[in-house]
C-alpha cells in the first residue's frame, strides 16, 4: 500500500478579501472559501467567448466549401460538443477544489503530470499573446478607419492600456476576473447585439442559400476546426472557475452553466457571420484577411468608437482567463513562486510576445497559429484521459495525496503517459498545417491509412484531433480502471 500523505505542501492561506490580491495558488480551497452557485459560471464562459471576432468564423467555415446550412450545422454541433467537454471537465473542479491542472495529477501522477501542465502553460500564454496582439492591432484598424492616428503611438498605447487590465486582473485573481468579466459580459453583449442589428441590413437570404453542398470531409474539417478554436482551447483550464464552488454545488448545474455560457455567444455571432458572409463573397474574402476592418467596413461611422470598445473588451475577457490559467499551470509544472508572481511572469512574456507580433514580425500569426493547433492534438488526447479518469472514480479527489508523489495517485503513472503520447503521435499524423512551412511533417498517416495522403479530401478535416480525443478516452476506460478502483481503495 502507498505511504500516504499527511498534508498538501500548497497550504491554504487566510480567505481572500474581494479587493486583495487572491493568495490562494495550486493549494485545495480551504472550505471557508468555497462560494456562490452554479449559475456564476456563466458570467467568466459568457465574458471569455463574446468576441466579435466569432463574426469571422462565418467565413472561416464557408471557407470549407460547404453551403449554409452545412455550415451551421458544424459550426453549431462544433462549438456545444466542445464546451459541453469543458463543463465536463469543470466537474472535477467542485469535486476536487483545486486548479485542473493539480486535478489531472490524479491520472498521470503527480510528477507525471508536469508533461500536461507545461503543454497546458504554453498553450494559455501563446493565447492571451494573440489576443493581446488582436486587440492591439484592432484598436490601431479602426482608428485608422476613422480618420485618427492608427500608427506606432496608438499600437503602444493601446498595447499598454490592453496589457495593464489583463495583468491586473491575472494578478489580483479569481475575485477580481469575475467582478470584471461580469462587466465585460454586459457590456459586450449589449453592443453586440446593436452590431447585429446594424449590419441586418447587409444580409442577402437568396445569395446566402445559393451555396451548393460540400463534401463530408469539408462537413468534418469544418466541424473540427470549430472544435478546436472555441471549447477545445479551454478544456484545460475548465476546472479553475469551478474550484471555488461549494461541494454541494449541483453537477448538473456546473456542465450547464459552463456550457450555456461558453456556447451562447459563439452561436449566436457564428449565425450572423454566416449571413454576412454568405450574402458577400467580397466580405467574406476580407474577413478572411483582416476580420477586424473588414466587419468594421460595413458599419456607421458613429459606431465604429463602441465597435473597437466591444471587440477590445471582448479580446480582454479571453485574456483574462488564459492568464489566470496560464499561471496555474506554471505552478502545477513544478515553478515554486506565489500565485501572483507567476501571473506576472506570464504577462511579461505575453508583452514581450506581443510587442514582436505588432512591431517586429512578418505573417507572424500564421506561423503561430499553426504552432497553436499542434498543440491542440496532445491537448486533446490529455482531455480524453481525464474525462474518461473523471467518469470511471466513484468519489471524491484525495486532497493530500494530489501533491505528494508518494500517496496513492504516486510518481508517474506510464498508462496515461502512454496514451498522451500515442495521441499525439496518430493525431500529428492525421492532420495537415498549411500555416506553417516548418510544419509540412503533419499528416505522415494520411496515405497509409486510405485517406489520399496530404493532397487527398481529407487532408484538412483535421481528424487527428478527435482520433487524439478518442485514443485518451477510449484508453483510458480500457486500460486504467482496475488502477483506478485500487486508487480510491486505499484509505477504505
Amino acid at each position: 500500500m502507498a505511504q500516504q500523505a499527511t498534508h498538501a505542501p500548497e497550504v491554504p492561506g487566510p480567505p481572500t478579501p474581494r479587493v486583495a490580491v487572491e493568495t490562494n495558488g495550486i493549494n485545495v480551497i480551504d472550505e471557508s472559501e468555497r462560494k456562490g452557485t452554479t449559475r456564476q459560471l456563466f458570467w467568466p464562459w459568457f465574458g471569455a467567448n463574446v468576441s466579435v471576432l466569432g463574426l469571422a468564423y462565418g467565413s472561416f467555415l464557408l471557407g470549407f466549401g460547404i453551403s449554409f446550412w452545412q455550415a451551421v450545422v458544424a459550426g453549431v454541433v462544433g462549438i456545444v460538443v466542445s464546451f459541453l467537454l469543458c463543463g465536463f471537465v469543470a466537474i472535477a473542479g467542485k469535486r476536487g477544489s483545486a486548479p485542473t491542472l493539480v486535478l489531472s495529477r490524479a491520472a498521470f501522477g503527480v510528477n507525471g503530470n508536469k508533461v500536461p501542465a507545461v503543454l497546458s502553460w504554453i498553450l494559455t500564454v501563446g493565447w492571451e499573446t494573440v489576443l493581446v496582439s488582436l486587440a492591439t492591432l484592432a484598436t490601431s484598424t479602426v482608428f485608422t478607419q476613422l480618420g485618427w492616428s492608427g500608427g506606432t503611438a496608438t499600437q503602444v498605447v493601446a498595447l499598454l492600456v490592453v496589457a495593464a487590465l489583463v495583468v491586473a486582473g491575472g494578478v489580483l485573481g479569481f475575485d477580481l476576473i469575475m467582478r470584471m468579466q461580469t462587466v465585460i459580459t454586459v457590456v459586450t453583449g449589449v453592443l453586440t447585439v446593436v452590431y447585429i442589428a446594424l449590419v441586418a441590413g447587409e444580409i442577402d437570404w437568396s445569395a446566402v442559400t445559393s451555396a451548393q453542398p460540400g463534401s463530408t470531409a469539408a462537413f468534418v474539417g469544418a466541424l473540427v476546426f470549430v472544435m478546436t478554436g472555441y471549447g477545445f482551447g479551454w478544456v484545460n483550464a475548465a476546472a479553475d472557475y469551478s474550484r471555488y464552488l461549494p461541494r454541494e454545488a449541483s453537477t448538473r448545474g456546473v456542465v450547464g452553466w459552463t456550457t450555456f455560457g461558453g456556447a451562447l455567444a459563439p452561436v449566436l455571432l457564428l449565425l450572423t457571420g454566416l449571413l454576412l458572409a454568405g450574402s458577400d463573397p467580397d466580405l467574406s474574402a476580407a474577413i478572411g484577411a483582416d476580420p477586424i476592418g473588414a466587419l468594421g467596413t460595413i458599419l456607421p461611422t458613429w459606431f465604429l468608437v463602441p465597435f473597437i470598445l466591444v471587440v477590445v473588451l471582448g479580446l480582454i475577457g479571453g485574456a483574462l482567463l488564459d492568464i489566470y490559467s496560464s499561471g496555474l499551470s506554471l505552478l502545477a509544472a513544478g515553478v515554486r513562486v506565489p500565485r501572483p508572481v507567476a501571473a506576472l511572469i506570464d504577462g511579461v512574456l505575453m508583452v514581450l510576445g506581443t510587442i514582436f507580433v505588432v512591431f517586429v514580425a512578418d505573417e507572424f500569426f500564421f506561423q503561430f497559429q499553426g504552432f497553436l493547433i499542434t498543440l491542440g492534438v496532445p491537448i486533446a488526447a490529455w482531455c480524453g484521459i481525464v474525462l474518461a479518469d473523471l467518469a470511471v472514480r466513484k468519489r471524491d479527489y484525495a486532497e493530500a495525496d494530489l501533491y505528494d508523489a508518494r500517496g496513492r495517485y504516486g510518481s508517474v503513472q506510464p498508462v496515461p503517459l502512454a496514451l498522451l503520447l500515442a495521441g499525439t503521435v496518430v493525431g500529428w499524423g492525421l492532420v495537415t498545417n498549411t500555416y506553417a512551412g516548418w510544419l509540412d511533417w503533419q499528416g505522415y498517416l494520411l496515405g497509409a491509412v486510405g485517406l489520399g495522403g496530404r493532397e487527398g479530401d481529407w487532408a484538412y478535416a483535421n481528424l487527428g484531433v478527435l482520433a487524439a480525443l478518442l485514443i485518451g478516452l477510449l484508453g483510458t476506460f480500457a486500460l486504467r480502471r482496475p488502477a483506478v478502483r485500487a486508487q480510491e481503495r486505499i484509505g477504505g
